[in-house]
């Protein structure tokens, strides 16, 4: 099974917006679902991920294994505002791969991430990456509804 070691992450294309948005979307409702206002779960509709990747795409490196989007980030100034793993990865090295390659691409001395409270999988992630959990604040986060309050841990790291 490929791992991390044979992964390329290049810019992400048009034709990766519906991978993308395909991992983004169960990505996030395996993560979210549980943890967040039923009314954001609502909001988070397959076409709500179509239309944020289409939004993101400049912004957005895809994680290519055998020709296919195995994860992706995205990058905004200083934050790492978004980073999946398709689930058929998950436990491979990908996502400490990709880390890598994000961390370099951040434009501050210190970086920051957002990771919603209770998604203790992410928070164990950043953590063994380096990432240091500094504050829980409320965010407020894109919608097609408009901005929607969700409490995060704000993680943060020399890079």
């Amino acid at each position: 099974m490929a791992g991390g070691n044979d992964m390329q992450i290049r810019r992400a294309q048009e034709d990766d917006i519906l991978k993308i948005a395909q991992v983004w979307h169960l990505g996030w409702h395996s993560a979210h679902a549980s943890i967040v206002d039923a009314d954001l779960v609502r909001l988070r509709a397959p076409a709500e991920f179509m239309t944020r990747t289409t939004a993101h795409l400049g912004q957005t490196r895809v994680a290519i294994i055998n020709g296919e989007v195995a994860g992706f980030f995205m990058i905004d100034g200083d934050e790492l505002y978004q980073f999946y793993v398709d689930s058929a990865h998950h436990g491979k090295g990908v996502a400490r791969k990709m880390m890598e390659q994000a961390e370099t691409l951040l434009l501050s001395p210190t970086a920051w991430l957002a990771c919603s409270v209770g998604n203790d999988r992410a928070a164990a992630f950043y953590t063994k990456c380096g990432w240091k959990n500094i504050s829980q604040e409320e965010l407020q986060v894109e919608t097609s509804d408009g901005p929607r309050p969700v409490r995060i841990w704000r993680f943060e790291k020399a890079v």
